[in-house]
């Protein structure tokens, strides 16, 4: 060890000290010799001192540096409900080369813990999130049984333009804009997630968007971590139209609309929803039955930022997807300066492109396309009864008044 050769450098410094008498030329020219071995001995016996300490300060070091990355990035929730155009506003985000983009990762909860209700969940969700920020995504083997995770499992991987851009892989450019196209990414080799939290660690800019967390009030401790500072951007959308794409898309949001329902007591309020009609099957039940809830969570949360103080409401941005796509350009910028990003012209024109496609409707209503901007907005209109559209005014009435959503009778929704 170092200590043993220090101990062995004085014990040749008293051999070789000064001595009295007058040495012999033999003598002289040896201890010589014995003088530049001490040299170099003691140098190398000061740098192994040193090692320890070098290493330790490299450790500090670099865990400073890893806190002050983490404090310095800009941590983004895009905090929304099922069929709210959550994934469209997400993909904004993921065309961005300095974002880096996770898509639904809270799913991996509920799938795991089905049938749970979604308000026992919530501490869950908020954990794997602090995990996630951190770039830590060891946190989703929890929840993945014996599934061995993967980059080919995880985030939306198909059309996520990290995973499928290089170094991880070469089926796209990440400074390319543009959808990624999910049959040459799934031919993407599979990655070790530690690959992918080294990718984590590079990017300025996080974003994670999910569904699954029902109210701000669980993402408060992540605002209030320094660490973390989490800002949200929460996307609202006229209650009527959510109720219709949920209605269209019912089979799927079954599950989902349970979990929801589970999270309030037998004898809540919540069963003004259930449409007197015998041809109405069990999945619509659930799913308009949990479009109120989702109402009364929204108004939660907007009371909320109303009454927070200056640091939560610093932190927050409020977006109605009705603006969104007739405004793509103007809300993408203001959405980019809250997030720390700069918007520029080929990110604008994709957002512009992908409100004015051709009609609505998508036998695949989960996927990502460009759509007819006013046919989306307009389409409750058309494919909602009377009935139906009295409800949802009644129920989300102070929501729409709100965020200035008129009611049916007049002409046109602001």
């Amino acid at each position: 060890t170092s200590y043993q050769f220090l101990g062995f450098f004085l014990r040749l410094l008293l051999e070789f000290g000064p001595v009295r008498h007058a040495p012999s030329p033999g003598k002289e020219m040896k201890r010589r010799l014995h003088k530049k071995y001490l040299i170099l001995i003691l140098a190398y016996s000061g740098l192994l001192l040193l090692i320890p300490y070098v290493l330790d300060y490299r450790d500090k070091s670099a865990q400073q540096n890893t806190v002050a990355l983490f404090q310095s990035r800009t941590h983004i929730y895009l905090h929304a409900t099922w069929r709210t155009g959550s994934s469209f506003l997400g993909e904004l985000f993921n065309q961005h080369p300095d974002v880096f983009y996770l898509y639904e990762p809270m799913w991996h909860i509920w799938q795991a813990l089905y049938p749970g209700d979604a308000g026992s969940l919530q501490g869950a969700v908020r954990d794997m999130m602090n995990a996630l920020y951190r770039c830590d995504f060891s946190v989703l083997k929890l929840y993945a049984g014996s599934q061995n995770i993967t980059t080919s499992f995880i985030f939306g991987w198909k059309t996520n333009k990290v995973i499928c851009s290089e170094p991880l892989c070469d089926a796209h450019k990440r400074h390319e804009i543009g959808m990624v196209k999910e049959d040459r990414c799934a031919k993407c080799q599979k990655r070790d997630i530690r690959e992918l939290e080294r990718e984590c660690k590079k990017y300025p800019v996080m974003v994670i968007k999910g569904v699954r967390v029902l109210d701000l009030s669980t993402l408060v401790p992540l605002v209030k971590d320094p660490a973390i500072n989490l800002q949200i951007v929460q996307l609202f959308r006229d209650p009527r139209a959510v109720h219709n794409s949920r209605l269209k898309s019912k089979q799927a949001l079954v599950k989902e609309s349970i979990q929801v329902l589970r999270s309030k007591k037998q004898n809540d309020k919540y069963k003004r929803l259930l449409v007197p009609s015998n041809k109405v099957n069990r999945a619509e039940i659930y799913v308009s039955s949990a479009m109120e809830l989702i109402c009364d969570n929204w108004l939660s949360d907007m009371l909320l930022v109303m009454n927070a103080p200056p640091w939560l409401r610093r932190n927050y941005h409020r977006v109605r997807y009705e603006d969104l796509v007739l405004h793509p350009m103007e809300e993408l910028q203001r959405m980019f300066r809250f997030a720390n990003l700069s918007s520029f012209p080929a990110l604008e024109k994709f957002a512009l492109n992908m409100t004015h496609g051709q009609g609505y409707s998508s036998d695949r209503p989960f996927l990502i396309s460009s759509r007819d901007a006013k046919e989306a907005i307009y389409a409750w209109r058309e494919r909602l009864n009377v009935e139906q559209i009295n409800q949802v005014e009644a129920y989300c009435s102070e929501v729409m008044r709100q965020l200035g959503y008129q009611k049916h009778s007049v002409d046109k929704t602001t």
